[in-house]
């Protein structure tokens, strides 16, 4: 190969080094752009040639320095990079001029003034640029980037994404199935129902008088009971004042309303139902109230017909008991939604409640693991109270004993433990509730919230440890400070218990006290979440099979699983008893009344809707 116009391999332009031809600077950067990236490095790393053919480009070397110089910035306007060009040119021409000493003084001068202008040339190109220097390095070169790039580029992938998002469908993430032991009944037809109906809203009307209400019992008997004072409130168009809690029952806790329960949110939530006050008004407050203890599981006409007459006679009547005041069945829907507003949306607890309870509830879900609340209530005024003393000691049995015949209002003094205990009426015992909960198949690695006071018996639950080492309860989660302001105050710390027992994974309730039925009732209506209710007849009969070697342990756990296969909290329809007393609590089992079947009350609202319109057509 020879002559001026022969070309590398790789097509790049070569000077000849004879030649005599010049070629503007522009010219030479428009080709060496139509070239690869890789070239100068590529180039300068074969400069080691042995002759003057050897592909070598643009052997001067001011043109070398501009085509680098036109790389580092190229983000500089074509016409600048011209006129630094001829800038420069006149600059080497100056200088060769210095080597012949002529105009020796001016040509210092007008290569300081060119310095100048070049580095002012500079910085004012980075400051328009609003050039970021953390650049990143391509092929050996330095790549300058702007904040203005890369803010338009991120958005064009993020406008990309998006509408690729909108057409592709979204990658689905692998999820492991959820174990049988956790899953929660089938409910998907099925939905809370509580709004107020239109024409129940409370109006001006006057009131009938006021009344004042004492709730008995522990925490969740008092809340019940306040739910139905409520429902009685609105029955008997009375104004409700603020209830007062008891605190004379077994846990003599003084707290009172404003204590354990939001005040001010209870009364915004019941506005729109009944009036209620923190006190009686001046003109009443001097009045002695009327004392009445209602007649149990009563009717809305008993209210109407014999206690509002009373009323407005004495203008203030005082309630004096309110657990299992008002029946279960036979009101109207608005009430039956009243009574459900007041428990699952007025009755909030303090905040001071609420906040640790919802600490206590993040340690125990840490990592997003599952735990059960085991609602043990193997506790001495419940053991006292049904005479159940299996797997105690003798003289544990005698101090329950004792303590049964000190309550005068506990009517049931002389009981046989054994015959109770076959009759599934007393509660579990620690041993029998850890083999239920191993025979149901729950690991030994479960966490466990014991919902309870204090377990009575002397190792009573060293059985329960040794099969499920990972139990907790509400001093075991909180720290000494956290529960400080609690410890006096059982009606508080079972407040704290509620809360976890209603968000756990599972609910295990081991005998049907108010806590149990409290509990089990706001997990159906928040969408029946599990809850199973252990068959204690049957259970104790095969843990006796168990205990003397008539079955063995798969048999056993077999039995169990079988027994419980629909015990697990699934929908069905509150069940009516003989008499008010041997039903089944409407709070335990808000379905019928606050929780509808979704295609029967599509049904009904088409229906109704149906006969409104009959009704406007005929009236035409």
């Amino acid at each position: 190969m020879s002559g001026v116009g022969a070309s590398s391999s790789n097509g790049s332009p070569r000077l000849a080094g004879s030649t005599t031809t010049r070629r503007r600077v522009a010219d030479m950067i428009d080709a060496e752009r139509s070239s690869n990236f890789s070239d100068v490095s590529d180039e300068e790393d074969n400069s080691n040639g042995n002759n003057g053919d050897h592909h070598h480009h643009y052997h001067h070397p001011v043109i070398r320095y501009w085509l680098l110089r036109s790389r580092m910035f190229f983000f500089a306007p074509e016409t600048w990079l011209l006129k630094i060009g001829d800038a420069n040119s006149w600059f080497v021409t100056a200088v060769q001029s210095m080597r012949s000493g002529r105009h020796m003084g001016r040509r210092i001068f007008g290569g300081l003034l060119l310095l100048v202008f070049f580095t002012v040339f500079v910085k004012f190109s980075l400051m328009s640029g609003h050039v970021d220097l953390n650049g990143r390095r391509e092929h050996g070169l330095f790549i300058v980037q702007t904040i203005k790039e890369d803010w338009a580029f991120a958005q064009k992938i993020v406008a990309e994404r998006e509408a690729s998002d909108a057409v592709k469908p979204l990658p689905v993430l692998e999820k492991f199935p959820i174990p049988e032991i956790w899953m929660k009944p089938n409910s998907d037809n099925y939905q809370k129902c509580i709004s107020r109906p239109r024409n129940r809203i409370r109006t001006g009307t006057e009131t009938n008088g006021y009344l004042l209400v004492h709730a008995n019992g522990g925490l969740n008997q008092m809340r019940t009971g306040i739910c139905d004072m409520v429902a009685v409130a609105k029955i008997m168009n009375a104004t409700l004042v603020l209830p007062s809690l008891d605190h004379e029952s077994f846990w003599t806790d003084p707290s009172d309303f404003k204590d354990i329960f939001d005040w001010k949110h209870f009364i915004e939530v019941l506005n729109d139902d009944i009036e209620i006050v923190t006190s009686l008004p001046p003109q009443y407050a001097a009045i002695k109230p009327l004392h009445k203890a209602p007649v149990s599981w009563s009717k809305a006409s008993y209210y109407r017909g014999e206690m509002v007459p009373l009323l407005k006679r004495h203008k203030v009547i005082k309630f004096t008991h309110t657990d299992s005041r008002l029946a279960n069945n036979g009101l109207a829907s608005s009430i039956q939604r009243l009574r459900c507003r007041t428990n699952y949306e007025a009755l909030r607890y303090t905040k001071e409640i609420e906040e640790l309870g919802k600490i206590l509830l993040n340690r125990l879900k840490k990592n997003d693991e599952q735990y059960i609340a085991l609602h043990l209530r193997y506790e001495k005024d419940m053991l006292a109270f049904t005479g159940c003393s299996h797997n105690l000691t003798a003289e544990e049995d005698e101090e329950l004993r004792i303590m049964r015949y000190s309550v005068k209002h506990w009517k049931e003094k002389e009981i046989d433990s054994k015959e109770k205990r076959l009759q599934g009426g007393c509660p579990m015992s620690p041993r029998e509730a850890a083999l239920f909960l191993k025979a149901m198949g729950y690991p030994s690695t479960t966490s466990i919230y014991i919902v309870a006071g204090e377990i009575y018996g002397r190792n009573s639950m060293a059985a329960f440890r040794s099969e499920y080492p990972n139990v907790f309860t509400h001093t075991t989660l909180a720290t000494e400070e956290e529960l400080e302001p609690f410890k006096r105050y059982q009606n508080r710390l079972a407040a704290l218990d509620y809360i976890l027992a209603l968000e756990s994974d599972v609910f295990v309730y081991t005998y049907d006290g108010n806590m149990a039925k409290a509990v089990q009732g706001h997990r159906r209506f928040e969408g029946f979440r599990k809850t199973i209710n252990p068959d204690r007849q049957n259970f104790v009969k095969l843990i006796d099979l168990l205990d003397e070697g008539a079955i063995p342990w798969e048999m056993f756990s077999e039995e169990v699983k079988n027994l419980h296969a629909n015990r697990v909290g699934a929908p069905y329809i509150r069940q009516s008893g003989e008499s008010p007393r041997l039903e089944e609590n409407f709070f335990a089992n808000p379905f019928p009344g606050c929780v509808c079947n979704q295609s029967q009350e599509q049904m009904s609202s088409l229906k109704s809707y149906q006969m409104s319109r009959r009704r406007v057509v005929l009236s035409r």
